[in-house]
């Protein structure tokens, strides 16, 4: 089931007994499972309504047996449990013992007053097993996977309605290349901005530059963004601001030198007609973070990127070795991109 499709029935009041919601995003499997929360179960309710299981440290078998059991002074329960890796084909360390078939029995014959939902933080399940085609059969699974560029975009202006601020199309990618597309981070930056500019009010580029956290990472990764736009002015800002938090320039270098790994890969990998969400899937990427890679790399020929490779490998070596200032080193290699 689409996660967008599960939304809209819950919305509508009406729910399957049991959800699998599996992904790397977890900022939608906590929206999904407040969705369901606040619809089903008033706010009074839920000291006695909502439980919460760790399946590395409880049974599946103890979680339906407590799913069976008639709710005390509320007329429906919510019951959710993490860390269901037995749903995935990845070997299960802990030292419990599941017993799938209570769960094969249970989804033959649900409680209607128990909605169950199962997180496993994994993108994908092993259709192979049994459980798991009986689960697809009853179209319960709810893929919460990174969100594409395009549904980045959009998002991003939903949040911006809700919080009844002005978003131009600049601003919002700027927001999303600063925080790298993911939703926790947009979210918690996105309120933030909100409460500055107050109802109403524009959110500008300047705006958040101003005010947006980023990590060394992104840092580096918005460094080689203006370095391909040339603006250098810019880039070299960027450097001073790094310098001055005392970030070490051979973690830069190195920083960057896995921009341009990537860059490499992305464009050879779009050159076999893989799409952003396969390339993100081959190198553990975030689908946006392809997007901006891709076109980074357009300003470089394959030949170009494996050569500016080489070079961070040699301009690491010297930093190491004392053949070069760092700082120095580091300036001439920015220098020599633009050329």
């Amino acid at each position: 089931m689409e996660y967008k499709q599960a939304l809209k029935q819950i919305d509508e009041g009406r729910f399957e007994p049991v959800y699998v919601c599996y992904g790397s995003e977890s900022y939608l499997i906590r929206q999904f499972i407040r969705r369901i929360s606040d619809k089903m179960i008033e706010p009074e309710h839920r000291d006695f309504a909502v439980s919460k299981y760790d399946l590395a440290e409880t049974s599946v078998q103890s979680v339906i047996a407590d799913a069976e059991t008639l709710p005390f002074m509320v007329p429906r329960k919510l019951i959710t449990a993490g860390n269901a890796q037995f749903f995935t084909g990845s070997k299960d360390s802990g030292k419990v013992e599941h017993q799938l078939d209570r769960l094969t029995e249970y989804l033959q014959s649900p409680v209607d007053y128990t909605v169950l939902i199962f997180m496993v933080q994994a993108d994908k399940l092993d259709e192979r097993k049994k459980i798991v085609k009986l689960l697809k059969e009853k179209n319960v699974l709810v893929p919460c996977l990174p969100l594409t560029a395009e549904e980045l975009q959009q998002w991003v202006r939903r949040e911006a309605k809700r919080e009844d601020v002005t978003l131009t199309d600049r601003a919002a990618e700027q927001l999303i290349l600063y925080t790298g597309g993911h939703l926790q981070t947009l979210a918690a930056e996105m309120e933030k901005i909100a409460l500055n500019v107050g109802r109403g009010g524009t959110v500008t580029e300047e705006l958040i530059e101003a005010l947006v956290v980023r990590s060394t990472e992104q840092n580096v990764f918005i460094l080689i963004e203006q370095v391909v736009q040339l603006r250098l002015d810019k880039a070299f800002a960027l450097l001073e601001e790094l310098l001055k938090q005392r970030e070490e320039p051979i973690k830069i270098v190195m920083l960057m030198a896995r921009q341009f790994r990537i860059m490499l890969q992305v464009k050879e990998l779009s050159k076999q007609s893989y799409s952003h969400q396969q390339i993100a899937g081959q190198l553990g990427l975030h689908p946006y973070a392809v997007k901006v890679a891709e076109g980074q790399a357009r300003a470089y020929d394959t030949e170009k990127l494996s050569r500016i490779i080489s070079q961070l490998s040699d301009l690491d070596f010297k930093m190491k070795s004392g053949g070069i200032d760092k700082v120095l080193g580091l300036e001439l290699f920015l220098l020599g991109l633009a050329v």
